[in-house]
Parts: C-alpha cells; structure tokens; sequence
C-alpha cells in the first residue's frame, strides 16, 4: 500500500464480503481471469452460463483466486476539476486517530 497501512483479509471476511455483493458481481467474479486477454465477448458470455448453471440454486462461494484487503490509509486526496484550473483539492490525513481535511492549491 502506498500512504498507509493494508493486510489482507482473511478468507472469512472475504466471503462475508463476497456474499454482500450482487449475484451477477459473483459470478462476474467466477467468470472473470482479472486482466487477462480473451478471445471475443462470446467466450465471456459463454463462461457466464457455465457458472451460472454450475451454482444454480446454491450460494456461489468465494473464487480461490478472490480476496479482499483492508486499507487504512495515512492520507487521501480528493481532486475535482474547476474551469482555469482553480480545481477543488482537499487532503485528508490521518493523526492520532483523527482526520485533519486541509483544502490545497491547485
């Protein structure tokens, strides 16, 4: 993690997580070889109703390959683009268990 602190969760709060989400996001999930090139949407669409017809009817459980982290992070920064680059930029920071919010030059 860049600017704070991140683990990775356990598999039981992955699948916490994971059985929050949509169906649909589950199964994307179970479809889904995260950035890897596929031939056309087809194959896509046809791994779809493979694993939809796979978990019918029964809870879809976390991929292997699936997983989640927790972030807590020391600074984040919010931008938003204004006409003659007078943009909006604030900076959130983490001291002492509080958040200081200071607004930044563009």
């Amino acid at each position: 993690c860049i600017r704070g602190e991140c683990s990775r969760l356990s598999r039981e709060e992955s699948q916490t997580y994971f059985s929050s989400r949509p169906v649909g996001s589950q199964l994307g999930a179970w479809v889904s070889n995260q950035s890897m090139p596929v031939p056309d949407r087809e194959f896509l669409e046809a791994k779809l109703d493979q694993v939809s017809a796979q978990f019918k009817s029964q809870p879809i459980p976390v991929p292997d390959q699936w997983g989640g982290y927790a972030l807590r992070p020391i600074s984040i920064e919010f931008w938003q683009g204004r006409p003659d680059r007078l943009h909006d930029r604030f900076r959130y920071s983490r001291l002492d268990g509080t958040w200081l919010i200071e607004r930044l030059s563009p």
